[in-house]
């Protein structure tokens, strides 16, 4: 059901504005056919077209419940999780359609002013790629990025005003992955990896790292760091 649109008869209201529950119109399995709803409308009401967005898991005495949202609006496992906690129910697990991450390219200077850029290899992935994490409560997209960056490679790092890339992805059939990445200084070069996320680290030169990643969306994105070089000066 994940991604599926769906006609939802509004039946109620949890949080005015918010959070809503309905009933899926025409579907033939009863267990299925209850679900919440969620919108940044003020009001919600008759019959609406929606996509499903979640699946969400109770404990053992609550079966698994689908969440949607108009099709026209986006939410993310923060955000669902903070309006499923109206309800009475407590969700141990989800699946979600839309993910977010946050990251950076992190670069530093050497005593000959070239440029490293730092690439990390984690466990779930076979290529090189930058230190990124998905978002977490309340957090803003840079506050994500350097809570990543620390918690992955151990650096204090400073983000670069003015560069923000995004990239979109399905990494795993229909869940829809979005990637924002930021440009961020470090002063140092001693990278120590979470070993719980992350096998592998290297510094590289724009070049190099060009040459390592594999994504395409990775490699636009180290195009734009290059462009910004070239047009400007790091001290």
């Amino acid at each position: 059901m994940l991604g599926k649109n769906v006609k939802i008869e509004i039946f109620g209201t949890l949080s005015e504005g918010c959070l809503y529950s309905g009933f899926i119109v025409n579907c033939p399995n009863a267990d299925m056919r209850q679900i919440y709803v969620m919108t940044n409308c003020t009001h919600l009401s008759g019959i609406v077209e929606c996509t499903v967005i979640a699946i969400a898991a109770g404990d053992c005495k609550a079966r698994t419940r689908l969440v949607a949202a108009p099709v026209t609006e986006i939410f993310y496992e923060p955000e669902i999780r903070s309006r499923l906690a109206l309800t009475s129910v407590r969700f141990y697990k989800m699946i979600c359609l839309y993910e977010k991450s946050c990251g950076a390219v992190v670069y530093r200077k050497t005593a000959s002013s070239d440029i490293k850029i730092l690439l990390v290899k984690n466990h779930n992935g076979k290529c090189w790629t930058f230190p990124k994490g998905h978002v977490e409560n309340n957090e803003t997209e840079q506050q994500t990025a350097l809570r990543e960056i620390k918690e992955e490679t151990g650096l204090t790092v400073k983000i670069e005003p003015n560069f923000r890339q995004t990239s979109v992805y399905r990494p795993f059939g229909k869940i829809k992955k979005r990637v924002v990445f930021f440009l961020a200084r470090s002063e140092d070069s001693n990278v120590s990896l979470q070993p719980s996320e992350i096998d592998f680290y290297r510094w590289a030169s724009i070049d190099e790292a060009l040459h390592m990643c594999r994504h395409e969306n990775d490699t636009k994105i180290l195009l734009e760091v290059r462009k910004r070089f070239n047009s400007a000066s790091y001290s």
